[in-house]
């Protein structure tokens, strides 16, 4: 298994989120350079398939998937598990309509390269929400037992809303 690397620089809000390519449970392969121009996108990492928060926070944002397109967002669930895990567990749910991406091999580049790898080798819970741009808006890290506020969420895509309302505005109708 690959070993979390120190020099992994720590992504912060305003950075571009690194691309990647990953196998998904429901959609063959998905790159998140193909959203940049076309939806902002929530990926939400998470410690593994069948572990009790990460049961609870990945139907949570199935409940709430009408709501996340309102928003042209795009969830993209990414764990280190296998495409088969992810399979079972999505229809031990009664299905994700969202991508549950497999990071499992290379085991964790992905979630290295967004500094999330733990030194167990699952990635920690963190939920990243990245604008259409590509731009990293916020960084939502939480504790092993902890489901995110998904109500937090969607302050922050509200406020991305917003700020892009505004952005428009600024451009369609210059002063």
């Amino acid at each position: 298994m690959k070993k979390p690397s120190s020099n992994v620089k720590e992504l912060k809000v305003g950075d571009r989120a690194p691309d990647f390519t990953l196998p998904t449970h429901s959609e063959g392969e998905l790159n998140l350079k193909w959203y940049e121009g076309r939806q902002n996108v929530v990926l939400a990492f998470y410690p593994g398939d069948w572990t009790p928060a990460c049961s609870s926070q990945i139907p949570g944002y199935e409940e709430k998937s009408a709501k996340f397109l309102r928003y042209n967002c795009q969830v993209l669930g990414i764990s280190v598990d296998s495409l088969a895990s992810h399979k079972a567990w999505s229809a031990s749910l009664g299905g994700i309509s969202f991508p549950l991406m497999s990071d499992f091999w290379p085991q964790g580049e992905v979630s290295q390269k967004y500094g999330v790898l733990s030194e167990k080798g699952f990635a920690n819970r963190t939920v990243f929400l990245i604008d259409v741009n590509g731009i990293i808006r916020f960084i939502g890290r939480y504790d092993y037992e902890t489901v995110p506020d998904i109500n937090d969420l969607f302050r922050q895509i509200e406020k991305l809303e917003s700020e892009s309302t505004t952005a428009h505005k600024s451009k369609s109708f210059p002063a």
